[in-house]
């Protein structure tokens, strides 16, 4: 598992490139806000229900969650699972937020 910082993310969905990027939060969570990830709940990662992943285990798959750490717990999760590069979105949403969101 590497790590991507909120500023770095956004740098790459700014330039255009095109991601595999995960939300594993919940989906109350996801439908109250999220940032155009592919919503797959943590809970889902973990019973082996990886929808669009599938056919991914040789590419990035970049995952978030709300502060970090069930994202990191999917990334481990997939690495155990023959991932090759998992990314976990240092903060998550909170650090989206607090990083890109003008109150």
């Amino acid at each position: 598992m590497e790590t991507i910082t909120v500023q770095q993310l956004k740098q790459r969905m700014d330039s255009g490139e095109a991601i595999n990027l995960i939300d594993c939060r919940e989906p109350a969570e996801y439908e109250e806000y999220n940032i155009g990830a592919t919503l797959i709940p943590l809970g889902d990662i973990q019973n082996g229900d990886l929808g669009p992943l599938e056919d991914k285990k040789e590419e990035e798959i970049i995952i978030h969650c709300r502060s970090g750490k069930r994202s990191a717990a999917a990334c481990l999760y997939l690495d155990s699972m023959g991932f090759k590069k998992t990314v976990n979105v240092e903060g998550g949403v909170l650090a989206w937020k607090e990083a890109f969101e003008v109150d």
